[in-house]
């Protein structure tokens, strides 16, 4: 029986332009009051986004069954026969007409920072999607993720997972500013795991008032990822440190965070510990970064194997 991974996350157009420069070069400190400044981006791309989508493909290509709880608006057909094309579902992905499919502008620099500006359109009625639905066929679901996306459809999922008896990840990502305190302490609540980069591990921190430890003894695993730093991971009262693996070239960061989530719960619906989970994702961060946007990487799994190997003694699969 199939096993599906449940992802409840954004759609969207990914507007991609390289500043050729430093942001820091800039932007002058003493008059971030009164900012009126302008990139010039000769380079300039157009992606298919968004953090369910992103973490879609790369799950697929390892071999796993993406089911995403999203919506996409009336410009959205090109996104489905993206997604038909690369053999992905959409029976949980609904359209409206009446928004437009959420759209992300990122312009990046050569430090590899990024300033974006996002319209969520059709993400904002993302809870119009129901976990119970997606629940009701066949097929196993055997995790979930509830990653950035309408608020709303944020909480009534992770509470419907819940409900339906389906673990699932917490990955608020650049939606965690949307949540207070209360609400954040009821994600850690309801997850089985919650990942955070560094910074969003801080801003968790101080919206709970909860340490890291303390974030983690809530939950099965807390996965705290630091870029060439590599990973943390909190797991049975241990902390490990996930070494990065080096990259031929580090192109883009954007999507780099979801292929580290389609590695972790890929390893996951496999039945690995939460510190094999995360070294899975490392080297699937690594991969995707050496390729621009978040869905142009390709996936190999002999090649995800090897690397693994070299990094970390033995082979995956």
């Amino acid at each position: 029986m199939p096993r599906r991974v449940l992802i409840s996350g954004s759609i969207a157009y990914d507007t991609i332009m390289v500043f050729e420069g430093h942001f820091k070069d800039h932007i002058l400190p003493d008059r971030v009051h009164m900012l009126n400044v302008s990139f010039l981006a000769p380079r300039l791309e157009r992606n298919y986004g968004g953090c369910a989508g992103n973490i879609a493909y790369t799950l697929g290509k390892l071999g796993g069954e993406p089911v995403m709880l999203a919506t996409i608006g009336r410009d959205g057909d090109a996104y489905l026969a993206h997604l038909g094309e690369l053999g992905i579902g959409t029976s949980c992905v609904r359209r409206l007409d009446s928004e437009y499919t959420a759209q992300a502008f990122i312009t990046t620099d050569l430090s590899d920072n990024q300033i974006t500006a996002f319209h969520p359109g059709a993400m904002t009625h993302a809870h119009c999607v129901s976990v119970r639905d997606a629940c009701s066929g066949p097929a196993e679901a055997v995790v979930g993720i509830v990653a950035p996306n309408g608020r709303e459809a944020m909480l009534q999922h992770a509470r419907e997972f819940r409900e339906c008896g389906v673990p699932f990840v917490f990955d608020p990502g650049q939606g965690l500013p949307m949540f207070d305190g209360q609400a954040l302490r009821e994600f850690v609540s309801l997850a089985s795991a919650v990942t955070v980069n560094d910074y969003e591990a801080s801003l968790l921190v101080e919206r709970t008032g909860w340490s890291e430890a303390r974030i983690a003894q809530q939950v099965q695993a807390l996965i705290v990822t630091r870029g060439a730093e590599g990973s943390r991971v909190y797991e049975e009262g241990t902390v490990t440190e996930i070494a990065a693996l080096a990259v031929s070239r580090a192109v883009d960061p954007t999507g780099c965070g979801d292929a580290y989530r389609a590695g972790l719960l890929h390893a996951r619906t496999l039945g690995w510990n939460w510190r094999d989970a995360a070294r899975l994702g490392t080297v699937m961060g690594a991969i995707k970064i050496e390729h621009r946007g978040g869905q142009n990487h390709p996936v190999d799994r002999g090649e995800v194997a090897r690397r693994f190997e070299q990094a970390y003694g033995s082979a995956p699969w």
